[in-house]
């Protein structure tokens, strides 16, 4: 608190103390503050009103280079700054009553601003009331006519003093000069207004005093207090001794709000028992009626009727109090006065209004029916049934509207289970409606968003999964992608991924396995070999990252495919010392087409990679032998001749079909011989041919058998695992069991109905017009494991071709 110097005021010639309150908010390190002081009115041009530098710590050695200066107020005529101190002063005369007339609190901003850097401060002054207006009449001089028949207490109304000075300041007391015939009465209307009667106490007598000569003096309550006097000058008449009087002792009436102008809200009546002119009434407003009433009613004054003037509205006040005077025209006219009071009728003018509190713009999903999302406050301007309110919901959602003790007043609760996956945000509407005729409404729309918990397991995009790996991948390289989705957000959606090591059954080449727990990614630790396992599965878990967490888990199945990897291995012939080279004696008298021997090949791999053929590589005379390229026969080509060698050498070369071929040679020694040392050659060769072939016989039996046992194992694993499909699963058709084709890398898979399996056509240069049969429902994923026929037969192998493949 700042205290200023002592001031004189000439006018009064008493010393005044003023006092400059100073309060300082500082916001964003200075860049804002706001002042504020106190100063009375009247003050001298020049008198300071505060330093604001000071009380804002503002360097006065900069203020001019920072161009301090009033930028913006509310009357900026009214001060100046100083550049050099930061003074700011009064400029001019500062009358509150010019600047806030009758407000109780009067406030003048001043807006300042420093540049570089731009700092932006406001000085409210508070411009106090000082006793600086005494009361005055509205005349100077006021001339009443009285008749001297007038009866004591008959009640003559004045003008009210005005005072623009406001409570203490305004007009406190009225008193009338002494006299023996009157006396003063002051009724008091309230807002500072009290009103003056001259009340007739003693009979007058116009024979012995024709005129009065009255002083009526107005004081207000200020230290010291001001006055002012009105005369008056009361003439005495004679004759007109009867009064006007109202027919009723109380007039009253009602009138609707936003009644049209011209309505006839009442009628007053008087009479007088006088006769002629002095019988003659007319009908005025009295003194005290305001020029707000007069804009709002009008008086005829033949008639009597209240009409309707402006605008009336029940909200802005429900009733009025309008002074009636009622005057006849004799000579010495006399008034009787009478108050009216209007009574206003509210009607449905004004719609409900809807306020929400203690909103809550999110809700979790597992909140309980129950519970509170907002309070609702409804409340109506109009009265009685037309403020009347009810609130309800718009649509059926999953909330209600619980009524509370106090009235008007709403709890928005849940009134189900909330699912964030069905619906994540519910846009509710509030109606308000009153009780009015018409009813008025109105509608608030308020939004609820649903916050997610953990409500939902991670769901993989298919179950089981099968895979197709290429045998030989390269250790740590990723083989394959699992991927689960979580119908939650955030961090419940986050999934984490691990390969399950514990689950039930054989997961032997799960510890060959890694998975990355972001993405899905399996890794292979090792390399595979379709030659020892042709498949395998494990499990997978999927774990989101909520809180408590929900997990669930899928079964792998993994089929490796073959590369050709494998060379041919020579089966026959094969010599003493595991060579493969053999000898061979033939007759000289053979004919052409003699079986001379045949080449027997083995090849780990399957389908082209284990399809060979045989080709003479190396040979002494190409007339005499030839080679079936599809079975690996020697034959001979014709009869042999007297000069045809006796010894010939054959090197045979056999490769498979893979996209790299893979080969073996086998070398044939052919010994021409006369037939009975053929004959005898004979009889041991086929002996130990047929113990090699009995042998050689056995073991492919066994490798059949092999083969067949893991092929119906694994029928019955994909039998198993697609009867096991969760009805979402991703199925091979479409609807009403119509096939559904889909599109392979190689070629288009198509399911016949009437055969029950499935027909591909490839397009690329390795596969041409192949049919690869697979019992249905079980077609491959992205399959290569097939069944071979092709051209590179000798003759041509051509199996019909499905629809839709061209032979």
């Amino acid at each position: 608190m700042l205290v200023g110097p002592r001031m004189k005021r000439e006018t009064w010639r008493l010393p005044r103390r003023w006092i400059v309150f100073v309060s300082v908010w500082l916001f964003c390190r200075g860049s804002f503050a706001q002042i504020r002081y106190s100063v009375y009115e009247e003050q001298k041009d020049g008198s300071v009103v505060g330093n604001v530098a000071k009380d804002l710590g503002i360097d006065v050695r900069v203020m001019k280079q920072r161009g301090f200066r009033i930028v913006s107020t509310s009357s900026e005529s009214h001060f100046l700054i100083n550049q050099h101190d930061g003074v700011l002063y009064v400029k001019g005369k500062i009358d509150r009553e010019e600047i806030c007339d009758k407000s109780s609190a009067c406030f003048l901003n001043v807006k300042t601003v420093l540049e570089n850097p731009l700092e932006v401060h406001y000085v409210v002054v508070d411009v106090l009331d000082v006793n600086d207006h005494a009361p005055t009449f509205p005349e100077r001089e006021k001339h009443l006519e009285i008749s001297e028949s007038a009866l004591p207490g008959a009640r003559y109304q004045l003008q009210a003093a005005r005072d623009p000075d406001m409570g203490a300041n305004s007009v406190q007391l009225y008193k009338l000069s002494e006299n023996e015939n009157f006396r003063i009465d002051v009724k008091d209307r309230g807002k500072d207004v009290k009103m003056p009667f001259l009340v007739l106490q003693k009979p007058l007598d116009r024979e012995s005093v024709r005129s009065h000569k009255l002083f009526l003096s107005a004081s207000d309550g200020g230290q010291p207090p001001r006055s002012g006097t009105m005369e008056i000058t009361v003439d005495v008449l004679d004759v007109n001794d009867n009064m006007p009087v109202f027919t009723k002792d109380v007039y009253s009436a009602t009138l609707p709000e936003n009644s049209p102008v011209g309505t006839t809200v009442i009628q007053v009546n008087a009479t007088d028992l006088d006769e002629g002119s002095s019988g003659e009434i007319f009908y005025l407003f009295g003194n005290d009626v305001d020029s707000k009433l007069r804009t709002l009613f009008d008086l005829n004054p033949s008639t009597g009727e209240i009409l309707v003037k402006g605008n009336i509205d029940f909200e802005e006040q429900n009733s009025y109090e309008l002074d009636i005077k009622a005057s006849d025209n004799g000579h010495v006219p006399l008034t009787t006065d009478k108050s009216v009071i209007i009574k206003i009728i509210d009607i449905n003018d004004n719609a409900p209004e809807i306020e929400v509190t203690s909103f809550s713009s999110a809700i979790p999903e597992d909140a309980k029916p129950g519970t509170t999302v907002a309070l609702v406050h409804v409340h109506d301007l109009d009265s009685g049934a037309n403020g009347k309110v009810s609130c309800s919901l718009g649509d059926d959602t999953a909330f209600k509207l619980t009524p509370s003790l106090q009235d008007n007043l709403y709890s928005l609760v849940t009134k189900s289970s909330l699912d964030r996956e069905e619906t994540f945000q519910y846009d509710i509407a509030l109606v308000a409606r009153d009780a009015g005729q018409p009813p008025l409404s109105s509608v608030r729309t308020i939004s609820v968003l649903v916050s997610d918990v953990n409500d939902n397991s991670p769901r993989f995009s298919h179950a089981p999964y099968v895979f197709y790996v290429t045998e030989n991948n390269k250790p740590g390289e990723s083989v394959l992608t699992i991927s689960a989705s979580d119908r939650d957000t955030g961090d419940n959606a986050l999934v984490a991924y691990q390969i399950c090591r514990d689950c039930s059954g054989d997961h032997g080449y799960a510890s060959f396995l890694n998975i990355n727990a972001e993405n899905g990614d399996v890794y292979a630790l090792k390399s595979f070999d379709f030659e020892n396992v042709k498949m395998f599965q494990f499990q997978v878990l999927a774990t989101d990252s909520g809180t408590p967490s929900l997990s669930s888990n899928v079964t792998v199945n993994v089929f490796i495919l073959d590369v050709n990897d494998n060379a041919p291995v020579i089966l026959a012939p094969v010599s003493s010392n595991g060579s493969s080279e053999g000898v061979e004696e033939i007759p000289r008298n053979v004919n052409a087409g003699h079986l001379v021997t045949k080449v027997r090949v083995y090849d780990a791999d399957v389908g082209y990679n284990g399809w060979l053929l045989f080709s003479v590589l190396e040979v002494s005379d190409h007339s005499l032998f030839g080679l079936d390229r599809y079975t690996g026969q020697i034959r001979t080509l014709r009869s042999f001749t007297e000069t045809d060698e006796a010894k010939h050498k054959l090197v045979i070369l056999v490769k498979d079909n893979g996209n790299v071929s893979l080969s073996a040679t086998a070398t044939v020694v052919v010994h021409a011989v006369e037939p009975k040392e053929a004959f005898a050659a004979s009889d041991v060769t086929n002996t130990a041919r047929e113990d090699e072939e009995s042998d050689m016989t056995f073991y492919l039996i066994i490798t059949l058998g092999s083969v067949s046992a893991l092929f119906l194992v694994s029928v019955a694993i994909l039998i198993a695992m697609q009867c096991s499909k969760p009805p979402d699963s991703s199925s091979n058709f479409g609807k009403h069991g119509a096939p559904v084709i889909t599109t392979h890398p190689d070629g288009t898979w198509s399911y016949s109905k009437s055969t029950q399996q499935y027909d591909v056509c490839f397009s690329s240069d390795t596969l041409k017009s192949d049919m690869v049969i697979f019992p249905a429902p079980f077609a491959p994923a992205d399959a290569e494991l097939i069944s071979i026929s092709g051209e590179d037969f000798d003759p041509p192998l051509r199996p019909q071709a499905p629809p839709g493949c061209s032979g």
